[in-house]
């Protein structure tokens, strides 16, 4: 149950994962491909060595000023009978200089049970409103404190906006004000080094690459004096010497750079979670088929 905890909380932090169900229709997959500049990664997530997850992101800037990423990820094999889980994290917004959320939303599924969580974001930046449901009930805040969400985005476009300004410049650098829902704090990417990444078993990846690593600072809410879930993990690395880290390519001419690479030392072992598919358009950059 450990090695699934680990799991599930670095895919919810870094929002790395895999797509809905239902498949979309032929006439919208046709006007997305037409209208937008679409980057799909599929990846796999080792955890002491045993494969436990599958994920896709999907990253799409279209040609009217809109973003959309989306992360998806389910347990598989033996973790998924321990931990039968999967979840959807999307986020909808206006892109420019800097990109502005309109709606982040995450839905989790754990023993067929479906909790849901929506934000609401104005164009300005401001925050709108906050909808939780867990176990089909509403369980949304009455009042928020203005100053946990004050100057927020989501954890997706926190990340997104890394992306841009390693495609950019090379440098992974930027921090972001977060809100949750129950908590503020503020994720920060520091750039580490750059390094050139060989093809592996178990990643399609080969070329230059830029490492950084991701701190979580607690900055207003439920915390607790005990590091807990992610806190305790990020906690555990710092123990081994090494936070959370993510190297990041330029896998596109035109679109934001994407994480090739995850990392996270704990004190029950290392993840790994590695791209094993690249699409854009007829670009395809697919791993061999291999047993685990």
């Amino acid at each position: 149950m450990k090695t699934g905890f680990i799991v599930l909380s670095t895919l919810g932090l870094l929002a790395l994962g895999a797509p809905a169900q239902a498949a979309a229709s032929a006439e919208k997959a046709v006007a997305e491909a037409a209208s937008s500049k679409k980057q799909t990664m599929m990846y796999d997530v080792y955890a002491g060595g045993i494969h436990a997850v599958k994920s896709q992101l999907d990253v799409v800037y279209d040609n009217n000023g809109r973003y959309n990423i989306h992360l998806g990820a389910q347990t598989i094999g033996f973790l998924e009978r321990l931990v039968p889980w999967r979840g959807t994290f999307e986020t909808k917004g206006w892109s420019g200089s800097e990109d502005k959320p309109e709606v982040h939303r995450s839905v989790a599924t754990w023993r067929g049970e479906d909790d849901l969580t929506e934000y609401l974001y104005t164009k300005d930046g401001g925050f709108k409103s906050l909808q939780i449901v867990e176990d089909s009930e509403d369980k949304s805040p009455k009042d928020i404190d203005p100053q946990l969400v004050k100057d927020t985005t989501d954890v997706l476009t926190g990340t997104l906006e890394v992306m841009r300004h390693v495609q950019a410049n090379g440098k992974c650098e930027g921090s972001s004000q977060i809100f949750d829902g129950k908590r503020r704090f503020e994720m920060v990417f520091n750039h580490d080094v750059d390094e050139t990444l060989q093809t592996t078993d178990y990643n399609v990846y080969q070329g230059p690459a830029t490492r950084c690593q991701v701190e979580v600072k607690p900055s207003g809410g439920e915390w607790h004096v005990k590091p807990r879930g992610w806190m305790s993990i990020q906690e555990q690395g710092r123990q081994k010497g090494s936070l959370p880290t993510v190297w990041f390519a330029k896998l596109s001419e035109d679109g934001p750079a994407v994480p090739v690479k995850v990392r996270v030392k704990t004190e029950y072992g290392t993840l790994f979670m590695h791209l094993t598919q690249y699409q854009q358009g007829d670009k395809i950059i697919k791993a061999a088929v291999r047993e685990d």
